[in-house]
């Protein structure tokens, strides 16, 4: 075989966002459409009537986005039935088999499972053991590998002190400029101080004039163009002779 089919035979490595992957699979409302990105791991969850049309329309058509297969809600009407065989206690477990009897079944077990912490725990687990083993079924079935996501460290002090002494430098730089800025105007008032009092005018009209200038653009410089041609010259060039110049007599010509 060659080595393109071994590549193509090969599972996808994806580092899947497992508790992002869990709620989709968990979630089988008809108005919420999840997909798992298959480069990242993440999953989006779009809910008609919330989300874009037009941007759900560009998801389903991304390659880079699978759909996700929510299990259904009759199977996880199984997983409470197998949950509750598994309480020993029998008021408790009456208490859960009335509880999933009818419409409403998911909300009315949760309410009953409130009074038993230990046992809310229990199913927690239950669940989850069974919504990892339905994800891994369903990522083999569309050959994804699921491996390990990177993890957030936080940055050790070696990593963060050139950071830390270029923001150092910056702020130097405009301490420095800050204080050069200061100088100069405690320089403008201790002149403005000693103008006599008829000079005044004429600075203040300076200094306006100083502060409105940034605000007006400067005209860009524009490149020279060559000079056109005259007509007249191409009109010589083409009859030999410029334009008022006498041509020759044919008696002077004749005496040359």
């Amino acid at each position: 075989m060659s080595k393109k089919n071994d590549a193509e035979t090969l599972p996808r490595q994806v580092p899947i966002a497992w508790e992002a992957l869990e709620d989709a699979f968990e979630n089988n409302a008809p108005e919420v459409h999840s997909y798992l990105h298959l480069d990242t791991g993440e999953v989006i969850r779009i809910v008609d009537g919330v989300a874009d049309p037009q941007m759900h329309q560009r998801v389903m058509r991304d390659s880079s986005y699978l759909r996700v297969d929510p299990v259904s809600s009759r199977e996880q009407y199984r997983w409470m039935e197998r949950f509750i065989a598994t309480v020993d206690e029998p008021e408790f477990r009456d208490k859960l088999v009335r509880a999933i009897d009818g419409k409403g079944a998911f909300r009315r077990f949760k309410d009953v499972l409130m009074s038993y912490p230990v046992d809310r725990e229990r199913w927690f687990a239950f669940r989850s053991d069974r919504l990892r083993s339905c994800m891994e079924a369903w990522l083999t079935a569309h050959g994804i590998e699921a491996v390990e996501r990177r993890k957030w460290e936080v940055p050790t002090a070696e990593d963060v002190a050139p950071q830390v002494e270029r923001e150092q430098e910056r702020r130097k730089g405009r301490k420095s400029r800050a204080v050069i800025a200061d100088a100069q105007r405690g320089r403008l008032r201790e002149l403005a101080n000693d103008l006599p009092a008829r000079e005044l005018d004429a600075a203040v009209a300076f200094l306006e004039f100083l502060r409105e200038r940034k605000h007006i653009p400067r005209p860009r410089a524009k490149t020279p163009e060559p000079p056109e041609a005259s007509e007249s010259s191409e009109d010589g060039a083409d009859d030999g002779a410029p334009e008022g110049a006498d041509a020759p007599s044919e008696s002077a010509a004749e005496e040359s």
